[in-house]
């Protein structure tokens, strides 16, 4: 259920993002989104700030702080300049195999076939799903916009590790927290280098509050918490439901319309989760037994 709602907010970001883009510019962007969240856990850093510290962990919150939002909000500012939502909900649902290969080299972790068969499903209905989307004329370079977002995607499966790793001794607030200070101090360049706006439109403003607060401290507290409890392969299966949730919000707040085969692949990509999810006691069972 954490997975579920964190996966519903990450695909609301691109309809947010896009919102946004219309009138801010887009490293500004993100720069105002983890100076809204830095701001919020000044407020509950009291409530945030439980860990059982180890020597050398600051190389692993510093790795992940580069994997996100460093790195990856980078990149997907980028991809997001040059192809269309479609394109890019292609590219993320790779992310699960991505996973599954670094997890099975870093982690040890093991996959039963009807996870394996559940990942499969999932990944093919949320590939249809993308490639069943009509192009828009708001996609330049399509090939570049692709390789940022599947450069996104590789850092995504480093954070996902990283924060495996950290979150048997930190709180999941702790590394959201870490994450969004980190994520201001590597955006705030953005602030010369960029053109500052003198207007503040309403919607793309809100947009970006709505980013900053509820996307970034909501979805990446959620995500963190779920990796607590199952494995990182099984957390990444659900990354399957982010096309699915950015086309039906785009359906919702942006008038587009799904076809036939969309709906069909919505179906496919939740069928790929059940089967995934019928019995991961085992799953799970494996992935604690494995050095973490």
């Amino acid at each position: 259920m954490l997975l579920v709602c964190a996966m519903f907010l990450w695909g609301s970001s691109f309809i947010a993002l896009k919102i946004a883009f219309t009138a801010y510019p887009p490293l500004l962007v993100i720069f105002i989104r983890m100076l809204i969240a830095s701001s919020c856990f000044v407020f509950i850093w009291k409530y945030a700030n439980r860990f059982k510290y180890q020597a050398g962990d600051w190389k692993y919150l510093a790795l992940m702080g580069l994997f996100e939002p460093c790195l990856y909000f980078l990149c997907e500012t980028y991809a997001l300049q040059n192809t269309t939502a479609s394109a890019a909900g292609m590219i993320t649902a790779l992310l699960p195999l991505l996973v599954v290969i670094a997890a099975a080299i870093f982690l040890k972790e093991k996959i039963n076939k009807q996870v394996g068969i559940g990942l499969a499903l999932a990944l093919i209905g949320a590939c249809w799903l993308s490639l069943s989307g009509k192009s828009s004329a708001d996609a330049p370079n399509p090939l570049l916009g692709n390789f940022f977002e599947f450069l996104a995607m590789i850092c995504a499966t480093g954070y996902t590790l990283v924060v495996k790793k950290l979150s048997s001794r930190y709180s999941a607030l702790f590394l959201t927290a870490i994450q969004a200070f980190i994520g201001t101090l590597f955006f705030s360049p953005a602030l010369f280098l960029t053109d500052l706006p003198t207007e503040f439109p309403y919607t793309p403003t809100i947009a970006i509050v709505y980013l900053g607060i509820v996307v970034t401290l909501g979805a990446y507290g959620l995500y963190n918490i779920s990796l607590s409890y199952i494995s990182a392969t099984q957390a990444s299966v659900f990354v399957n439901l982010i096309p699915v949730f950015t086309i039906l919000l785009a359906f919702i707040i942006l008038g587009e319309k799904l076809t036939h085969q969309q709906l069909m692949a919505v179906l496919l990509v939740f069928l790929g989760l059940l089967v995934s999810q019928i019995a991961p006691s085992a799953t799970i069972e494996e992935a604690e037994a494995s050095p973490s």
